[in-house]
């Protein structure tokens, strides 16, 4: 039986959490310190103007065209890259990782308030030993109710807890960049693959003109053995080289199949989906003979790989905090209230202490502070440590050498663009210089004046030209897609348009209670590089 006297009022309870609450508001008015160090954005090395600046083919401006693909005029084009973006798989799985960021933020946030925090209930029977201690002075028999909550709060005295939410906060924004970079390459990679798909079909048209060329050739030697002229070599030779065409042209055709494929996936449809879209033949896609540049250090800021580079380095330089902290002692505040009664004897008397449990003498209490240190660790958290200042330093260079590859790439991209235009006119003379050699290969060999062996050379050198001239056309569109990736292009197709489709959102929340995160927003460009530092306020509101 509980002795009500030696029990605390209702009063004394409300003075003692009245007590607990001004001193934690002084614990946090304090603020502490957040030990670790503070991110500063690295440097980063690059050139102050491309090494073509003075090419009159090259302009320089504020910024890139933000959908870049329309300067091949090709509807085509066009309507792929809309439908890549509303239904590439792997870009939907980049988008709903920014939701995961987004939770794994809320739960960063969460760390700042009480870690450990729960409602309890309890009816206990109990039945002690007659050889237990003072078993003579109490019913060995009881029951034992308990209602009541309980906290657990460590304090945020060296900043760990606004480390990880700096951590996250970046780890978010860096998911928000990765998405924009998988979309920089989605689009490059339609446009690269559309590109090729012409580039066989122009290829595949080609070696067929050239196989009915090479049977005109052959109906010659034909009729010159038959009329004595000539031996049956020039027959045989003629026809080797005829099948020869012939036999590249399904390996064409394979390669055609497989980049359609290719593409169909990349839209996320099965093989073959796509071929009304592609039905219509309009050859390789033709590029604009200028080309419109930001300046170099824009890669800095356009580039999203650039971005999310910056933004890990980030996150782990807030991770070297978070390993600091465990340092230094850990403060915490725990605390319990609730109300209690026990009943001994019968049946009867354990209904009237049931009835009893709300009384004011049945509340209790306790809280108070706690100190955690654990100070013999072995060099444990003095090594991991180490161990996230190395990874921040790996992060620090993989930032700078990130930047270097975006430079190399677009320098890349520039001079084989520029050099491609220039092979283009030199080829498309050959192609003309080679056609005007088969004409008169022709002629001269039906007049007898040459042997065959000069009718196949200049038939297989003009097949090599206009192979040659397919090529380097298809080069020139490649060079300028690659150019436009490697300047950060194509991201802006997202602004103000939903990250992930209408019907998972739909999916999902009648699946799981998501609050207030879905739908996540499109970050607006401004928001892409604001980090949380040293001024992060004691508190963020959590997301419930």
């Amino acid at each position: 039986m509980c002795n009500n006297d030696a029990k605390p009022t209702m009063y004394e309870g409300r003075w003692a959490i009245a007590s607990a609450v001004s001193l934690l508001s002084m614990v946090l008015l304090l603020d502490g310190c957040a030990v670790g160090p503070d991110f500063v954005k690295p440097e980063a090395e690059i050139q102050e103007n491309w090494n073509e600046k003075d090419d009159s083919r090259v302009a320089t401006q504020a910024d890139v065209a933000s959908q870049w693909w329309r300067a091949f005029s090709d509807p085509t084009l066009d309507q792929l890259i809309k439908l890549a973006y509303q239904q590439n798989l792997p870009l939907q799985i980049t988008g709903l990782r920014i939701l995961e960021a987004r939770a794994r933020l809320g739960i960063a946030i969460g760390q700042q308030f009480p870690q450990q925090q729960e409602v309890f209930g309890s009816a206990t029977k109990e039945g002690v030993s007659e050889n237990a201690p003072n078993s003579s002075f109490r019913d060995r028999n009881y029951w034992d109710y308990q209602v009541g909550f309980d906290a657990v709060w460590e304090l945020d005295f060296w900043g760990k807890f606004r480390r990880d939410v700096q951590a996250a906060h970046a780890s978010l924004i860096a998911s928000e960049a990765d998405y924009d970079d998988a979309l920089v390459s989605l689009t490059a990679e339609v446009a690269r693959t559309y590109t090729v798909i012409r580039t066989l079909e122009v290829r595949i048209e080609l070696t067929r003109k050239n196989a009915e060329l090479q049977e005109e050739g052959l109906k010659i030697a034909e009729s010159r053995f038959r009329n004595g002229v000539v031996t049956e070599l020039d027959v045989a030779q003629s026809r080797t080289l005829l099948e020869s065409t012939r036999a590249s042209i399904p390996q064409l055709q394979s390669g055609l199949r497989q980049a359609q494929n290719a593409l169909s996936t990349l839209l996320g449809q099965p093989p073959g989906a796509i071929q009304t879209v592609l039905n219509e033949k309009k050859g390789i896609p033709t590029a604009p003979a200028e080309v419109a540049v930001s300046m170099p250090a824009e890669l800095l800021r356009r580039r999203p790989d650039i971005r999310s580079a910056e933004l890990a380095a980030a996150a782990q330089c807030a991770r070297i905090g978070i390993a600091k902290a465990d340092l230094y002692p850990r403060f915490s505040l725990f605390g319990e209230i609730g109300l209690q009664s026990s009943s001994q004897g019968g049946v009867q008397s354990n209904h009237a202490h049931m009835d009893n449990i709300f009384d004011s003498g049945s509340f209790f209490y306790s809280f108070g502070p706690s100190v955690q240190w654990p100070f013999f660790n072995y060099g444990r958290i003095e090594n991991n440590v180490r161990v996230q200042d190395a990874r921040f330093q790996q992060l620090l260079v993989n930032y700078k050498n990130t930047v270097l590859k975006a430079a190399q790439e677009s320098e890349d991209a520039l001079i084989g663009f520029l050099k491609s235009q220039e092979s283009t006119t030199y080829t498309q003379n050959s192609v003309q210089a080679a056609q005007r050699s088969v004409e008169i290969a022709l002629v001269q060999y039906r007049e007898g004046a040459v042997d065959y062996q000069r009718v196949l050379d200049t038939q297989r050198a003009l097949l090599q030209e206009e192979i040659r001239l397919t090529e380097t056309r298809s080069s020139i569109a490649t060079n300028l897609i690659a150019l436009y990736k490697a300047l950060g292009g194509g991201w802006e197709l997202r602004q103000g348009q939903p990250i992930i489709a209408e019907s998972t959102l739909t999916e999902m929340q009648k699946r799981t209670n998501w609050g207030r995160l879905l739908p996540p927003p499109s970050p607006k460009p401004e928001d892409l590089h604001p980090l949380l530092t040293r001024d992060v306020p004691v508190f963020k509101k959590p997301y419930w």
